[in-house]
């Protein structure tokens, strides 16, 4: 007899990718979609069901051939519901029942999480986390998000606020964030952060460099300049790269400090910047981290890219599929 298998889905503001996934992590079938926002986004969870239907139909499947559908979505999760709210680059300002849509559309059960800790499941269980219990993940996008694994479990907190590590302060006199506080991380190490950053410090930095000079001019930067010209040795695109470091191992240093998770994934489009980047966030780890997480948390580069997403919500659909199974 056929091993269940798993379809994953990532939902995103531009696309929406979905896998079907094996339950040791591999991908066998992978497929994507543009995201129609039109209409309140009133188009998205219908398109996801005939998705999954017209893939089932054409591969010779029925429900009984799957565990479950697992989904990372952005906006405000309620997981106990299967629901979501706030998600406003889907159009989403009203609550949207998905659990209750898709499972009766598809007849397939529902599970749904944060896209951020959906994406640290799949880092935890086949990519750099290697499958460790104690895993953080931190995504670095154009905002900066993460996810918690705690002993082999998701850490939500009281109300879902659990892994909000974009948030945490780093500088007291630092930027305003979206969030209302001020300093916090997201301000300084997210895509928009390094580019503002960069354009802020240039006229101060006295040495003339390449960046430096096109920063003044005027011209076109955006992160991966700025990390593409540190590679190369300009003096003030290592000066940002190193500030911004700071600040990521005094985020990792301090999470390090209260959860010593065995590894701290780094993730997101700058940390395509790759080991370059991880090399100086670890610098500055060894100088906040406590003597013995020093030594027993590593900060590793996220593996899986893009499939972390429809990877992790397959692993969200084992993880909860086996809890309501011990809870009956």
């Amino acid at each position: 007899m056929n091993e269940k298998k798993i379809i994953g889905v990532d939902l995103g503001g531009t696309s929406i990718k979905f896998a079907v996934v094996t339950q040791t992590g591999q991908v066998i079938d992978q497929w994507n979609m543009l995201t129609d926002v039109s209409d309140q986004g009133s188009r998205i969870t219908p398109s996801i069901i005939e998705a999954i239907n017209s893939y089932m139909q054409a591969n010779g499947y029925g429900p009984d051939d799957f565990i479950g559908i697992g989904m990372g979505t952005p906006g405000t999760v309620d997981r106990e519901r299967g629901t979501v709210i706030g998600a406003f680059n889907l159009n989403w300002k009203t609550e949207q029942p998905l659990r209750e849509l898709i499972e009766a559309g598809t007849g397939i059960p529902f599970y749904l999480d944060n896209d951020a800790n959906v994406a640290a499941l799949g880092e935890q269980w086949v990519g750099a986390g290697n499958n460790e219990p104690d895993v953080v993940f931190v995504t670095l996008g154009t905002g900066v998000g993460g996810g918690v694994i705690m002993n082999g479990q998701l850490l939500h907190g009281a109300v879902g606020a659990a892994g909000e590590i974009g948030h945490m302060t780093v500088d007291r006199n630092g930027y305003l964030c979206t969030c209302g506080n001020v300093g916090c991380l997201e301000t300084v190490a997210s895509a928009t952060g390094i580019v503002r950053v960069a354009m802020d410090d240039a006229e101060s930095f006295e040495q003339a460099t390449p960046l430096r000079d096109r920063i003044l001019a005027k011209e076109a930067v955006d992160t991966k300049v700025v990390m593409d010209m540190a590679k190369e040795g300009d003096a003030y695109a290592l000066y940002v790269v190193n500030k911004i470091s700071e600040h990521l191992g005094y985020a990792a240093g301090n999470i390090g400090n209260i959860l010593n998770p065995s590894t701290i994934v780094i993730g997101g489009g700058v940390s395509k910047a790759g080991e370059f980047l991880v090399d100086y966030i670890r610098k500055h780890f060894d100088v906040y981290a406590f003597p013995t997480v020093r030594t027993s948390t590593k900060i590793r580069l996220a593996q899986l890219g893009n499939d972390a997403g429809v990877i992790g919500a397959s692993s969200l659909v084992l993880n909860e599929s086996l809890q309501e199974r011990f809870s009956k």
